[in-house]
């Protein structure tokens, strides 16, 4: 049996993660590749709310939680209360986290490079599929897609997904589920 399109996605990353870790530890460095997409929302902006990190990283603001308590008990990132707002916190790279930019830089152009290895070894770049996979679920996600072939398999009406409910709460559909919950439909 073949393997699914998400254990192939997880083991994938855990060969790309696995090396680049590495790498960082024979580099001298305490870090994680889970790590990068921060610090480098961090270098364009400083400081950043959660929020903020989290749209520029593009990573949901949980795993941007996640990774920014790890990261501020690493002694890499320094979280202080926001001016308006005591509740939100402002992140910014600590002394620690600026003093090893110049080594990281170094790991992520290796990493690039070897990034670019691996697509040349391919009959199809690696980047360029994950760039047009991400496009296309731009344009539709994967639980419209799963939502989809569920219908086709069933052949009746698939059970209703978040993106779905959405779009029945909204405009007529909303107006003509009132109209039927008062009629007594």
């Amino acid at each position: 049996m073949m393997p699914g399109l998400g254990t192939q996605l997880r083991h994938l990353v855990e060969l790309l993660d696995g090396a680049v870790e590495e790498a960082y530890a024979l580099a001298g460095l305490r870090y994680r590749p889970r790590f990068t997409p921060v610090v480098r929302a961090l270098m364009v902006c400083e400081p950043s709310t959660i929020g903020q990190i989290a749209e520029a990283a593009k990573i949901t603001q949980p795993a941007a939680t996640q990774t920014v308590a790890l990261m501020i008990k690493e002694g890499l990132l320094a979280s202080e209360p926001g001016p308006v707002d005591g509740r939100q916190r402002l992140i910014r790279l600590s002394p620690r986290g600026r003093a090893i930019l110049p080594q990281l830089h170094e790991c992520w152009k290796v990493t690039q490079l070897a990034g670019e290895s691996l697509d040349a070894s391919l009959a199809r770049p690696l980047s360029q599929s994950l760039d047009e996979a991400i496009a296309a679920l731009g344009v539709e996600t994967f639980g419209d897609r799963m939502e989809k072939a569920r219908t086709r398999l069933s052949g009746a009406k698939a059970p209703a997904t978040k993106s779905t409910v959405k779009k029945r709460n909204t405009g007529a559909g909303k107006d003509a589920a009132k109209k039927k919950r008062t009629s007594g439909a």
